[in-house]
């Protein structure tokens, strides 16, 4: 992996690149990675928003007014929400976060402390060689000396077209929200089917918006296959880390974006405390920590 420095409006970012795919990812905006580009196919995977320059934001700041798009990831929080006595803001603290970076090896290494709930964060992004493949080496770490219940979601914002396919090999979902969603009177469905309609299917930019927990999930798998049939984006993880996915598609409904988000999650419900009374919360005791790889694969479609 070739490794070069570069900045976008000011923020300092950094290029990880094989023959075959390219990827940007800024230290200072919590390892958000901004760019996923597969050079064979001249094809950008990830959805950014237009109307906002790329930036960095304080600790506090809203997440929704505020969304460029990319690959976040959100630690140890999704709503605002007070959990084991700390306060936390709107989408968690990692996204807010300064990292420092390490540069070694053909690997770029993110690191933190997240300053309330003082989780430790590493990242460690690599390409496979000749391979539109991005390997993600994780350590998440308790420095506190308490129990720390938290989500850790990936959250990977999607270029999209009518007829592309979001696969999952979930058995069972729910809407997020009822009261946003198309569909009404439904609870728990058997995925994809609702409302003799394919939810899995990417609709026009028709002013709706999905949002689907997805569980019950044999293989740990996520995927974007394009109408075409010739692209493929994928995360592939640890089912034991990620034991739920979430699945939020704006197709106009929300200001106006146009994208869809693969989120594998430690959690389900939204709500940390919510999950934590379920047995559905990640936790780590004082000291405890995971280590967990994340692989993406951004390229010509595996499953023809």
């Amino acid at each position: 992996m070739i490794v070069s420095k570069s900045r976008i409006n000011s923020v300092e970012v950094l290029i990880g690149e094989n023959d075959h795919i390219r990827f940007v990812i800024a230290p200072s905006a919590g390892g958000k990675i901004l760019s996923v580009y597969n050079k064979i196919l001249q094809k950008e995977f990830l959805w950014s928003n237009r109307n906002l320059l790329f930036d960095t934001y304080q600790p506090g700041a809203d997440y929704d007014t505020n969304f460029w798009g990319g690959i976040d990831e959100l630690i140890p929080n999704d709503i605002s929400e007070t959990i084991d006595g700390n306060e936390y803001p709107d989408h968690g603290e990692l996204w807010t976060t300064r990292l420092e970076y390490d540069l070694s090896d053909d690997k770029i290494s993110v690191i933190g402390k997240l300053k309330l709930s003082e989780l430790y964060y590493k990242k460690t992004v690599s390409l496979k060689a000749h391979s539109p493949e991005i390997v993600l080496e994780y350590t998440i770490r308790n420095e506190s000396i308490a129990t720390r219940h938290f989500m850790w979601k990936l959250h990977a914002a999607l270029a999209i077209e009518h007829g592309d396919k979001m696969i999952s090999g979930a058995l069972k979902a729910k809407l997020v929200y009822p009261e946003l969603s198309k569909y009404k009177d439904f609870d728990e469905f058997h995925w994809p089917e609702i409302d003799n309609s394919d939810a899995s299917i990417i609709p026009p930019n028709n002013n709706t918006l999905d949002f689907f927990y997805l569980y019950d999930i044999p293989q740990p798998k996520m995927q974007l296959i394009g109408i075409n049939g010739n692209h493929q984006f994928s995360y592939t993880y640890d089912k034991k880390v990620f034991p739920f996915q979430w699945y939020f598609a704006s197709y106009g409904k929300f200001l106006n974006h146009y994208t869809a988000i693969l989120e594998p999650s430690t959690n389900m419900p939204v709500s940390v405390n919510e999950a934590k009374m379920i047995g559905q919360s990640a936790v780590l005791e004082p000291g405890q920590e995971i280590n967990t790889l994340v692989t993406i694969y951004a390229g010509e479609n595996k499953n023809i």
